[in-house]
């Protein structure tokens, strides 16, 4: 008995640690990006004018190169627990829901919405300050670090509930973003696997019995993924990052729920400049963070042997 928890709380610690390092390779890859679009959507005073590679240049300019990552170290300590949780929920609510509906085919698609979810409940103030240090100008600090910033929002903004302005809209987006992507990997890896098994995948290194994508497959099925799913979401997510920012924008009245938001920015901006303002960077962000994550996922579940 004491042997089979062991052996569960080894399995446990392993995909966590698969979930977290897969988290923060994808976002250490994207980070440049990752910024520039968070200063895109909130129309920063000093960018709003560019495109997406012209404030790249900019902010590179203005600021250094190095600060294209501002808020990667808050990103790195966010973006762990939150992807070791998400991975590891999505397999247990997979498993769950295929007992309940054993063979249904949208069981993939319910656990990937659930375990988004479930991240983003566990993680949410960690991704709120990561964003107001991320939409800091150099010279004009308004947070000093990591735990001020924990200590301005809480003290200045209305104690725990400031930490979660904006979560509805994460979550609304979450659903459609984490189900369609995580659904959409899995199907297509089923698939690669079930139809081309000689040209798209290999024999694991621990279990010759079992067969794993080739790299450059799991990078296009986790970059497809990440395309698919990024559309459905992406006003919400604009939504969010309005509703996080609104204590630090001249117009914060307009950002208080979801709705009010989605109207606000549909209202004076559009539905391409304001719902879908940087999507285009989405995608370049999207795409290898995708890529990246559930690649190096299935490559540390295989090199821990969880396959």
């Amino acid at each position: 008995m004491f042997n089979v928890k062991v052996m569960e709380l080894n399995t446990i610690i392993k995909q966590l640690l698969a979930g977290g390092i897969a988290g923060c390779c994808a976002k250490t890859v994207i980070g440049p990006l990752d910024r520039t679009k968070i200063l895109l959507q909130a129309h920063h005073p000093y960018y709003r004018e560019f495109g997406i590679f012209r404030c790249m240049w900019e902010i590179g300019r203005r600021e250094g190169p190095m600060s294209l990552w501002k808020g990667n170290t808050m990103m790195m300590i966010r973006i762990f627990p939150y992807a070791a949780i998400q991975f590891f929920s999505f397999e247990r609510y997979k498993n769950f829901y295929e007992t309940l509906w054993s063979g249904w085919h949208f069981n993939k698609l319910l656990a990937g919405s659930s375990a988004g979810v479930t991240s983003v409940v566990c993680t949410y103030p960690l991704d709120m300050v990561r964003t107001r240090i991320a939409f800091q100008i150099t010279g004009e600090h308004r947070y000093k670090n990591i735990p001020h910033a924990f200590r301005t929002i809480y003290f200045k903004e209305g104690g725990i509930r400031a930490f979660y302005r904006g979560m509805s809209a994460t979550i609304v987006g979450m659903v459609p973003y984490a189900g369609v992507s995580f659904y959409t990997f899995t199907t297509l890896k089923d698939l690669c696997i079930k139809l081309w098994p000689g040209t798209l995948a290999r024999q694991d290194m621990h279990s010759p019995d079992t067969l794993v994508l080739r790299t450059w497959v799991s990078l296009g099925c986790g970059g497809l993924a990440g395309a698919i799913s990024q559309t459905v979401s992406f006003p919400c997510d604009v939504a969010r990052r309005r509703m996080q920012l609104a204590a630090v924008l001249p117009d914060s009245h307009k950002y208080q729920g979801i709705w009010s938001t989605l109207v606000a920015v549909y209202t004076q901006h559009g539905m391409v400049k304001g719902l879908y303002r940087g999507l285009s960077i989405n995608y370049l962000r999207v795409v290898p963070q995708q890529a990246v994550a559930f690649t190096v996922y299935e490559f540390v579940k295989e090199l821990v042997g969880l396959n």
